[in-house]
């Protein structure tokens, strides 16, 4: 914890970079952030923000800025688990916690959104401010269902409102290494994939190794499906339009010489419209089921409602990219969709949203997301601090104007 604060000014660089450094040396994963939640909650307590009363949010949590005006009612939100990645990167400062990382730059993001809301809940701030600001330090990013779990026991429960109204808005951010530290993309364009994930399970008669004939092992209609599933997207969709099926993990039997009764494989695919992904399910379905249907056995498939397509809300996404270009606190560069996909979507549909890309390195040798080489720069903090800060003072007068 920092020892000292000047709520007239916030945190200073210096005590923003070590907040980072010390988040990103105990990395917790989703579900299970509750050293993490207990830090954040102590520099809430520290700025003077107090935190709302979510008993039904495991880990997590949400605090409130009021403004001295009445105004719209606005969320920013950070993401706040780690990976089980081992940390591999050449950084000053490595992770603590054996075979765990934030190999996705969450610490990041936890340390613009404490930098935007220090200044934010300043006397001076506060006292110009029309409206309310609440700020999710949101869980479980990386399972695809946190921001489902704050929905449900947050959103839906009333959670957000205590006597500030309705959500008018929500804004987000992820930092991105392929843009530099002073780069934030933001628009009206789609920016992230629909994530979908996807299981099979095979049922067969197992057998002997050496009698294949006196059962219908699942392993070689597997392989036929797997490989199968390629020409969903090679034969499918559109060659303009970005499309993935990819299987990313196999299962099957665990002897040298029996023949299983069962396989299973997971995986994932990502698509960019709904027609989209309507062909890749209904192929899917098609192929698993005939191929299974040929080799003599049963498939199980599990499908989850995917998680919708990353885009901000036109109106607002553009208002915010106008201020990214007049305000000069950032370089506005050009929207690069991505494959990965983002939960924060999930939002979208209960309210409008807002999101943007936060460069975090730009350099030759970066590493992506995920990698146990990436490397998130501390250069980054200033700007994403000042995306969450001047994202949240245009959205409130953007809703204010058009009411």
């Amino acid at each position: 914890m920092p020892l000292t604060y000047d709520p007239a000014t916030g945190y200073t660089p210096e005590q923003l970079v070590a907040i980072r450094h010390y988040l990103h040396q105990w990395p917790e994963l989703g579900f299970h952030e509750t050293a993490t939640t207990a830090y954040l909650r102590r520099l809430m307590e520290q700025i003077g923000i107090p935190v709302l009363s979510t008993p039904d949010l495991r880990t997590g949590l949400v605090a409130r800025i009021t403004g001295a005006k009445p105004g719209p009612h606005i969320g920013l939100r950070a993401d706040i688990d780690g990976l089980p990645v081992t940390e591999i990167a050449d950084v000053p400062v490595h992770s603590q916690v054996e075979g765990r990382m934030h190999a996705c730059g969450h610490d990041l993001h936890m340390t613009y959104l404490i930098a935007a809301a220090s200044r934010l809940a300043a006397p001076a701030s506060r006292a110009a401010l029309a409206g309310t600001i609440d700020v999710l330090f949101q869980p479980a990013e990386e399972t695809s269902l946190g921001a489902k779990e704050v929905i449900r026991t947050v959103l839906d429960e009333g959670g957000f409102d205590q006597g500030a109204g309705p959500l008018d808005a929500f804004i987000g951010a992820h930092n991105m290494p392929d843009y530099a530290p002073d780069e934030i993309a933001v628009g009206d364009k789609p920016m992230m994939a629909c994530t979908i994930r996807f299981g099979v399970t095979l049922h067969a008669q197992g057998s002997h190794g050496a009698r294949p004939e006196s059962g219908t092992g699942p392993i070689e209609a597997m392989a036929t499906m797997i490989s199968t599933l390629q020409t969903i997207v090679s034969r499918n969709i559109s060659p303009l339009h970005p499309a993935v099926v990819s299987v990313t993990s196999v299962h099957a039997g665990s002897v040298w010489n029996v023949i299983p009764a069962e396989a299973q494989f997971l995986g994932t695919a990502r698509v960019f419209s709904d027609d989209d992904e309507r062909t890749v399910h209904d192929r899917f379905f098609t192929i698993i089921n005939s191929i299974a249907q040929a080799y003599g056995i049963t498939a199980d498939i599990d499908w989850p409602e995917p998680q919708v397509v990353m885009e901000s809300d036109p109106t607002l996404g553009r208002a915010v990219a106008d201020d990214v270009r007049e305000g000069g606190y950032a370089r506005l560069a050009p929207i690069v969709q991505q494959m990965p996909g983002e939960d924060f979507a999930e939002f979208s549909k209960r309210t409008r949203v807002v999101f943007a890309f936060i460069g975090s390195n730009g350099r030759d040798d970066r590493h992506y997301i995920h990698s146990p080489k990436y490397v998130g720069l501390d250069a980054s903090i200033p700007t994403g601090a000042a995306f969450y800060e001047h994202a949240a003072r245009r959205v409130l007068a953007e809703i204010a104007a058009g009411r």
